[in-house]
């Protein structure tokens, strides 16, 4: 058996990050490691997203975080109402059916959601 568990991102504030996706996406913190300036947040389903604070920065984002939702336009719109700022709203895209927003360091973050990706993404 394989199953991915964690993965683990470079941040350019650890407590910054923790608040971004805690806020933003509604993970919960696990854990957090304050010597290593690294928090573990943690989706419903278990899947664990380490931000470890590199000195320096995370240099240029090596990686899209794709997160399904329950509705991506009703998602879009709570967050947007709430201020966050989307790169774009749900629209096609190469990808499929949904909406990109970037996290404090400028990770590309994808929201989609099972329903309008199979009506309006073509997968």
């Amino acid at each position: 058996m394989i199953k991915l568990d964690h993965l683990t991102i470079a941040v350019s504030d650890c407590d910054k990050s923790r608040e971004w996706y805690m806020k933003t996406l509604g993970l919960t913190l696990e854990f957090e490691i304050p010597e290593r300036r690294t928090a573990a947040v943690q989706d419903e389903f278990g899947f664990t997203l380490f931000l470890a604070e590199t000195p320096g920065g995370p240099g240029r984002p090596s990686c899209v975080l794709t997160f399904q939702v329950g509705d991506v336009e009703a998602q879009y719109k709570t967050l947007s109402a709430a201020g966050v700022k989307f790169d774009h709203p749900p629209q096609k895209t190469f990808w499929g059916y949904g909406a990109e927003l970037k996290d404090p360091d400028g990770y590309r973050i994808w929201l989609w959601d099972e329903k309008t990706m199979r009506e309006k993404g073509e997968i």
